[in-house]
């Protein structure tokens, strides 16, 4: 969610202070928390009897708690005040964290989830706002770095915890969001006690629907193009990993599930790191490849049995979604407006994580009525071609994109 462009375009200065380090330990415990279900998943199944497209469709509310807050938790922060959205954001991931601990049904899990996506929502536009400013101007490359490696952290680290729990413990969800719990109460006192002043602006907001000045529409179109099915594949490897291991593959290790999934998003950041100096159209047709290979991966995982293909597919899903959020960032840094780039990034978002939320759920209704192994052949096959099309599209379009 960071603008990588602002980190790769601005000069070295002074050192991190300890209040960026604190504003960005926000940032890391409420992505524990995103993702810590995900090795978790499995066990709610066995216990509750849901099928995947109910597993998915809770895995999707998370998206819509995330997308409902991002279209106004930014405008508000700009407002108001960061601490205003940061605190409840943080308030209702500690709720989130208590129904999962104690959850009983589906219904439970499924407002947990919708909760946890409002919290993570809130710390995207508030939180990593807010370690931009207490890094001041001499500081922003400083800043957005930290933010960056402290949202891609924290959502490796809760599936790494929930995952070795579940695979050294007899009761591992009371201990694992007992954890969770205690980290996020950490992350509240520092809110509570961070120097954050009020913004200069006064009166009321005007709430609306985030939009992009005309003639930069192409520049989040292309974006989009590539950074959607990056996070439909990281989606679907949250959602429906699991399931692939346990059903499928016949592998029940909670702890190979959650680090699976936080290997790919260490290699969603790192790639972005080792591409910020390569052109748009290298990074873009990066993007897309490596998500086409991730579909291709996941085809030969399900036909061939092969746990080594499963994990090439997570690691190809991440570096494609990290290559189509690095260029859509840059094209949106390059070409925005200032006074509108924050809101070209939700829209970019936007149009991301709606084709995240949506697949992965219809494709898990498609695995109860066909099967684990043709819904997820089928998925792979209309993913990997939505790739391609786009990412051709974007790829032609930037041929006169020199930067």
């Amino acid at each position: 969610m960071t603008d990588l462009a602002a980190v790769q375009s601005s000069s070295p200065s002074t050192r991190i202070s300890a209040d960026m380090w604190r504003a960005a330990w926000m940032v890391t415990s409420i992505f524990m928390l995103s993702n810590s279900p995900t090795p978790l998943y499995v066990v709610w199944q066995s216990r509750f009897g849901f099928s995947s497209g109910m597993l998915t469709v809770i895995f999707a509310l998370y998206i819509v708690g995330l997308l409902g807050t991002l279209l106004v938790a930014g405008q508000l922060s700009d407002r108001y005040g960061r601490k205003w959205i940061i605190v409840p954001g943080i308030l209702a991931a500690l709720v989130a964290c208590g129904l999962f601990a104690t959850a009983s049904s589906i219904v439970t899990l499924a407002i947990g989830r919708l909760l946890t996506g409002m919290a993570v929502g809130a710390i995207v536009s508030a939180g990593m706002a807010a370690v931009a400013d207490l890094g001041g101007f001499e500081r922003r490359r400083q800043a957005a770095l930290l933010a960056s490696v402290a949202m891609v952290l924290g959502a490796g680290l809760g599936p790494l915890l929930a995952g070795t729990a579940a695979q050294e413990l007899t009761k591992p969800i009371v201990t694992v969001f007992g954890i969770e719990f205690l980290v996020l109460l950490s992350a509240l006192i520092i809110a509570l006690r961070l120097p954050i002043g009020r913004p200069a602006k006064t009166g009321s907001v005007r709430l609306h629907l985030p939009s992009v000045p005309a003639k930069n529409l192409w520049h989040v179109a292309c974006g989009v193009g590539v950074f959607g099915p990056g996070i439909t594949g990281t989606s679907f490897v949250l959602a429906l990993g699991p399931s692939l291991l346990a059903r499928l593959l016949q592998v029940r290790s909670p702890l190979l599930a959650g680090g699976m999934a936080c290997a790919m998003f260490l290699t969603a950041t790192s790639i972005q790191i080792a591409a910020r100096r390569l052109s748009l159209r290298t990074i873009f047709a990066g993007g897309t490849t490596a998500t086409t290979m991730s579909m291709v991966a996941l085809c030969v995982a399900v036909h061939a049995s092969s746990v080594t293909f499963l994990i090439a597919a997570a690691l190809f899903a991440g570096a494609g979604q990290g290559l189509g959020q690095l260029g859509g960032l840059t094209l949106i840094g390059l070409h925005v407006p200032d006074t509108r780039r924050a809101e070209a990034i939700a829209v970019m978002n936007i149009g991301g994580y709606l084709p995240a939320g949506l697949l992965p759920v219809l494709t898990g209704y498609a695995i109860d009525f066909l099967g684990l192994a043709n819904g997820a052949t089928g998925f792979a096959v209309a993913l990997a071609l939505i790739a391609l099309g786009l990412g051709g599209m974007v790829f032609r379009s930037l041929r006169y994109e020199r930067k």
